[in-house]
């Protein structure tokens, strides 16, 4: 039998075919692998099948042979179960940072480490209708770009916008490009912000979201030199509430039992609650004060109350007014 250009790579095909069409639920006898491997031109026989599963073993591929009359072939282990590539899925899915064309391209990448008859269970596991989508598409490369400029020690520049009716960038600063020294990533909300830093400003430290940057560029001018003693980012983060600057105030905040868990999770698991009985209780947090923590409060309605200082129910005050004339209540 004349061998084919192809036969010094019989044991390469092999490992694809039996990692692309067998599983635990579905195998393949020595001849089905003969058949398949004849379908890339590779003539094989059944002893140099068995010496070539033996090598694949030794290399480390989870092969595994079930006795009986369905019997066959399969690979038993892979680098990720099926409900872990559930889970992933899920998650890509349900992300508002990847678009959706993004989203598209990951889960068939996903679906290639598990075998085809798997990779259907895959693609119809999960549906999330009416998920709001970044319209950015090159947001994964701005957070490469950021994180091997923060691990260099690198400047970084971007253009930063917002988005018109019309769905199209309008860029701030006259479509000029901030410079600004990266300090770190932060996730919340679904989102992902790039904390920075600039000396120039009053301010120095700010927050951006990533998927609204765009031409994100690693600079050669070394990274601005900060007080990382004086500054920490697990407290920043903390203080600029819900990722919106507003000044930093110390509150007295009063909840419905109800909404311990809620508080444990905006506030820290290290939250100080005081009982002050008929099923509710209090804390005192530094919050920004700003729009968004009033929402935020707002949102429970008679479950939670701003007790303290009276500038922070000023502003609650302010925005129920604004609402009653709005709606005309």
């Amino acid at each position: 039998m004349p061998r084919s250009s192809n036969q010094k790579l019989k044991p390469l095909y092999l490992a694809q075919i039996l990692l692309e069409r067998t599983d635990e639920n579905n195998t393949l006898t020595a001849q089905g692998l003969i058949d398949a491997l004849a379908a890339y031109d590779i003539p094989a026989n059944r002893k140099s099948i068995y010496d070539d599963i033996e090598s694949l073993r030794q290399y480390g591929l989870d092969i595994s042979i079930r006795r009986g009359s369905d019997g066959g072939y399969f690979v038993a282990a892979r680098d990720f179960e099926l409900p872990e590539l559930k889970l992933l899925v899920d998650a890509v899915q349900s992300s508002r940072l990847i678009t959706g064309k993004k989203s598209r391209e990951l889960i068939k990448k996903l679906s290639k480490l598990t075998s085809t008859n798997q990779a259907k269970e895959l693609n119809r596991h999960v549906h999330i209708s009416g998920r709001a989508k970044t319209l950015n598409e090159t947001v994964y490369y701005s957070i490469d770009a950021i994180h091997t400029a923060i691990n260099a020690g690198k400047k970084i520049s971007f253009k930063y916008f917002d988005y018109n009716t019309s769905k199209k960038r309008v860029y701030r600063r006259n479509d000029q490009a901030y410079v600004r020294t990266p300090i770190a990533m932060c996730w919340n909300d679904d989102k992902y912000y790039l904390v920075a830093y600039s000396p120039k400003f009053d301010d120095p430290f700010a927050n951006y979201r990533v998927d609204r940057m765009a031409s994100v560029e690693i600079l050669d001018e070394k990274a601005d030199e900060y007080d990382k003693k004086a500054f920490s980012i697990t407290e920043y983060i903390k203080r600029a509430f819900g990722m919106f600057s507003g000044e930093l105030v110390s509150a007295r905040l009063a909840f419905d039992e109800s909404l311990v868990s809620v508080v444990l999770d905006h506030f820290g698991a290290d939250t100080r609650m005081t009982n002050m009985g008929s099923g509710n209780f209090q804390i005192t947090a530094d919050v920004s004060a700003s729009p968004v923590f009033i929402a935020w409060m707002f949102q429970f309605g008679d479950r939670a109350e701003i007790l303290a200082p009276e500038s922070l129910r000023d502003e609650m005050r302010s925005l129920i007014a604004t609402g009653n004339n709005i709606y005309g209540v």
